[in-house]
């Protein structure tokens, strides 16, 4: 009888803890569950999970089907773009190529070109240092310099001649050396100068001008953007498409890229 009463007791307590177990187990599975139990995951989601899961230093900031059947494009903060399936297994980093009638197309670049363009449409004109067209405007280009950059302080002397062919200069900052930088101060009083056409040309001709980072300066937010846009380094041209021509070119080249040669 003892012998029986032990082994009821012993099957009771094992039936609470498996019970106990259950319960824990199952709470586990509601925490993993999106809000509503009865919403599967989507593939967006499982997606973004599993990569914030192997790379949480990725800032996932969207996951869209892409135009290839099957593929998922994940938008990565900093202008990265990779590609994933549906169960986020695999990924591939690198441009999406279309076979079209005349050839392959990218057409990451063209979705990348979007993005700039609308993300340059946020930015007021009158928080760029602009070099204005002389006589009719034929286009604007806008350039991401730093006025530490050899090939910027270079592109600045074809601006002249790119105002006389009718393109219009406008001038964003991005201080390669980071914010808060001795670069960063340059060019930041340039944008604070009362005369920042004059300041920033002083600064590309190797001249001083006094230092004054005033508040609210735009320096850091185009620096920002910048890095959405996908520039990594100066000087980088953006186009009213939104198309990237990065590093140094004459002004015969540049407006032969922008079609007004």
């Amino acid at each position: 009888m003892l012998v029986s009463r032990r082994r009821h007791a012993f099957k009771g307590a094992l039936s609470g803890a498996v019970c106990g177990a259950l319960v824990s187990m199952v709470s586990l599975v509601a925490l993993a569950l999106p809000a509503s139990a009865q919403e599967a995951p989507t593939p967006e989601s499982t997606i973004a999970a599993k990569l914030a899961q192997a790379r949480p230093e990725l800032v996932v900031e969207s996951v869209q089907p892409s135009v290839a059947g099957g593929l998922y494009e994940v938008n990565i903060r900093g202008g990265l773009t990779l590609y994933s399936t549906e169960d986020g297994d695999f990924f591939v980093l690198g441009d999406l190529f279309a076979v079209g009638i005349d050839g392959l197309v990218n057409v990451s670049e063209q979705q990348r070109d979007v993005v700039r363009r609308d993300l340059l449409a946020e930015v007021s004109v009158d928080d760029m240092i602009v070099f204005a067209a002389q006589g009719e405007r034929r286009g604007v280009v806008t350039v991401f310099t730093d006025v530490d950059c050899f090939y910027c302080q270079k592109l600045h002397q074809e601006v002249p001649t790119l105002n006389k062919m009718g393109v219009e200069v406008r001038y964003m900052a991005y201080p390669r050396a980071g914010l808060g930088s001795k670069s960063f101060r340059k060019i930041a009083s340039a944008w604070c100068a009362e005369d920042p056409q004059q300041a920033i040309t002083a600064l590309k001709n190797l001249e001083d001008i006094p230092e004054n980072v005033c508040p609210g300066n735009p320096v850091a937010d185009q620096f920002m953007l910048g890095q959405k846009a996908g520039v990594n380094g100066t000087p980088a041209l953006v186009l009213e498409s939104g198309r990237l021509l990065p590093g140094y070119m004459t002004a015969d080249v540049i407006t032969e890229r922008m079609g007004i040669n």
